[in-house]
């Protein structure tokens, strides 16, 4: 039987006339006394054909199981020694960023990966191969002259063959080789053929791990620098302020970021409460964890349950899928729970036992969950007062209330108002995609309002302003057309019963003074005459800053 032919690629080192047809050197036949059965009982054609296929059969087993390319290709290895009879394996993969050859796996009796070794394009046997990119046999390594022995692991009496590894391009991204027993120039070439299909086996596996590792690494990158934007846009450098209360926050942000204790920060709407909370997060030892928020007060207590605590299929009406509560959201990283003081009381004894346990059941659920959570609570209420009339449970507050921190009003802090404007302008600037400039007339135009909505009034106004900005200055004349106006040029109101309540024109802040006139300054008058409670009217007195006239 005729025995198949060699790739034409590959051919027998020391050849002198090496010929595609018979690629083996005439003058030196391959000596059948060397093989490892006995004379005439070599196995047959099926019985090779079968050890192939099994072999690759089971190269392939190996190659779908992992993408670590380390341990398939030792793996590999030892598949080729157990079920091929082929010894003192190597494989060598190019290192992407060098472009060196690295050796990657090595499988002999005894033998370990030893130390970094590398090959130069054309250094040795395997420098050769890569070179190339052909297969190279010889029909025995010791009479071989550019044979290395840098691993010091191959039998030199015996044949070798060493075969490029293509991953889909045309030049070789790694070397594959082995030693089979010295057998018949038969059976050497179907051994040739063998290492062949398996390098492109490997190939498609090096091609894929490549692919999936440089995915990892984009997305790695990418998620990093969002990090670090997040945490360059939630930072300390987004908590613009220099007056002493400023300062005195800062402190106590920095202090407190360090630990899990819960936070409670105070202050009036528009202070910048969230800004704060996300600086706490970003600081801590939490920062690369979630950080989620909620406003309590956008929601009723049942869909604030759900929200907060999660709830199984089928809990309620709608409920078509289980759903995952911000506190299971949150596990491992802070909760901002803004508007803390909205909630009611008969909630407030669930999200205490939460807090107090750490633990929790989903809505329509029987199984006790485990949350580590950092809280962050905000608030523009007065607790104390709160606590004093029986609408927010006292032991709640303590449990809330172990880092306070006061953010003071702008009106208590207008020396920081002119490097908050530029800031705010620069933000503008950069979401508009244009140039943005405020004149200094500006910004001393800005510092004499009052600012009832505090640090989310002046973002406001100067958002219009630059919208109303054609060319991206920003003057008196345009700050004057959002309506900002300065206390000494704002008319007062008079004591007379003749203001309109109703009147649209009036912002809240005119229409609540209008009302205290007229009422004398009695609050529960003025609450009479705008459909408001007493405490409605008090809570819109100090976030307004209206100053209480006595009478």
């Amino acid at each position: 039987m005729e025995s198949p032919s060699i790739s034409t690629r590959a051919r027998v080192e020391g050849a002198s006339s090496p010929s595609p047809s018979r690629p083996w050197r005439d003058t030196e036949e391959l000596r059948v006394n060397d093989v490892e059965y006995p004379p005439g009982k070599q196995p047959g054609r099926e019985q090779r054909l079968s050890v192939q296929l099994d072999t690759l059969y089971r190269v392939s087993e190996v190659l779908n199981h992992s993408l670590d390319l380390n341990s398939i290709l030792k793996q590999v290895l030892e598949v080729l020694h157990l079920r091929a009879n082929m010894s003192h394996g190597m494989a060598a993969l190019l290192d992407p960023a060098s472009g060196e050859l690295l050796l990657s796996a090595v499988h002999a009796p005894g033998a370990s990966l030893p130390p970094t070794i590398s090959y130069r394009e054309g250094e040795g046997l395997t420098g050769r191969i890569l070179k190339s990119g052909e297969p190279l046999v010889a029909s025995r390594l010791a009479d071989e002259p550019q044979f290395l022995d840098r691993l010091g692991l191959y039998n030199t009496t015996l044949p070798f063959i060493g075969v490029p590894i293509f991953a889909g391009n045309d030049s070789p991204v790694g070397v594959l080789a082995a030693q089979p027993p010295a057998e018949g120039r038969a059976m050497l070439e179907e051994r040739v053929q063998l290492m062949e299909m398996i390098a492109n086996l490997m190939g498609n596996s090096v091609r894929l791990a490549w692919d999936v590792e440089h995915e990892r690494q984009t997305l790695t990158n990418e998620r990093d620098s969002l990090r670090r934007a997040i945490k360059a846009e939630h930072g300390f450098d987004n908590v613009v302020g220099s007056s002493s209360s400023m300062r005195r926050v800062f402190e106590q942000v920095r202090q407190v970021a360090k630990w899990d204790t819960t936070v409670l920060i105070r202050g009036q709407s528009g202070t910048g409460k969230e800004l704060i909370a996300s600086a706490i997060h970003y600081n801590s030892p939490r920062a690369n964890a979630a950080f989620v928020k909620l406003n309590c007060a956008a929601l009723p207590d049942n869909l604030l349950e759900s929200e907060l605590f999660g709830h199984e299929k089928g809990a309620f009406t709608g409920a078509t899928h289980q759903h995952k509560g911000r506190f299971e959201q949150a596990d491992g990283g802070t909760l901002f729970l803004d508007e803390i003081g909205e909630i009611s009381p008969t909630f407030q004894a669930k999200l205490l036992r939460v807090l107090q346990e750490g633990e929790l059941q989903r809505v329509g659920g029987t199984k006790t969950l485990t949350v580590d959570v950092r809280i962050i609570a905000a608030t523009n209420r007065d607790l104390e007062a709160e606590v004093a009339s029986g609408d927010f449970r006292e032991d709640l507050y303590y449990r809330l209330n172990v880092m306070p921190i006061q953010v003071p009003p702008l009106s208590d802090r207008i020396e920081d108002l002119p490097a908050l404007a530029r800031f705010l302008v620069g933000k503008l600037a950069r979401r508009q995609g244009r140039e943005l400039e405020i004149n200094d007339n500006a910004v001393r135009l800005l510092m004499q309002h009052h600012w009832p909505g505090n640090v989310r009034e002046l973002e406001n106004c100067l958002e219009r302003a630059a919208i109303m900005s054609a060319d991206g200055a920003i003057d008196q004349e345009v700050i004057r057309l959002t309506g900002v106006v300065s206390m000494e040029s704002r008319a007062p109101l008079p004591m007379s019963t003749s203001v309109d309540l109703d009147n649209p024109e009036l912002d809240e802040r005119d229409r609540v003074m209008a009302a205290l006139e007229q009422a004398g300054w009695v609050q529960a008058k003025a609450a009479r005459l705008l459909g408001m409670t007493p405490r409605q009217v008090a809570y819109r007195i100090q976030t307004l800053d209206i100053p209480v006239r006595r009478i």
